[in-house]
C-alpha cells in the first residue's frame, strides 16, 4: 500500500471510532434521562438503528444542551460520592497541634519519656 492509502485508512478508522463514541454517548444519555418516556427512548433507539447518522445529528441538535447538563449532574454526583467515601475511609483529620497536645498529656501522665515525647513532636511537625 502507498502512503495515501494508509493515510485515508487511518482517517476512516478515526471517523468510525469517533462515531461509535458518539453513538454510545447518545445511548447512555438517552437511558440516563428520567424525564423521557420509554416510548420516546424506543423511537430514538429505532431511529439510531435505521438512520444512524441523521438521527445522531438530530439528537445532538435537539437534546445537546440537556445531554451536557445530565452529564455534569452525574459528574457532580460521582464526585460527591467519592469525596464522602474518602472522608469516611480516612477518618477525622488531625493537626500537628493536636498530636503534640496528646503526646504532652502522655508525657505528663508518665506514660512516655521525654525522649519519646521529642520523637513524637518531631514526627508531628514533619
Amino acid at each position: 500500500m502507498e502512503f495515501w492509502d494508509w493515510f485515508w485508512l487511518m482517517v476512516w478508522w478515526f471517523c468510525f471510532f469517533a462515531y461509535l463514541i458518539l453513538l454510545f454517548q447518545i445511548i447512555g444519555d438517552l437511558f440516563r434521562d428520567t424525564a423521557t418516556s420509554g416510548w420516546a427512548k424506543a423511537f430514538w433507539t429505532i431511529g439510531l438503528i435505521v438512520m444512524p447518522f441523521l438521527i445522531a445529528l438530530i439528537y445532538i441538535i435537539a437534546r445537546g444542551q440537556g445531554m451536557a447538563e445530565r452529564q455534569m449532574k452525574d459528574a457532580v454526583r460521582v464526585r460527591n460520592a467519592q469525596d464522602e467515601y474518602i472522608r469516611a475511609t480516612a477518618g477525622p483529620s488531625r493537626s500537628a497541634a493536636s498530636d503534640i497536645a496528646e503526646a504532652k498529656s502522655l508525657l505528663d501522665s508518665g506514660a512516655i519519656t521525654a525522649d519519646e515525647f521529642a520523637s513524637l513532636k518531631a514526627k508531628a511537625l514533619a
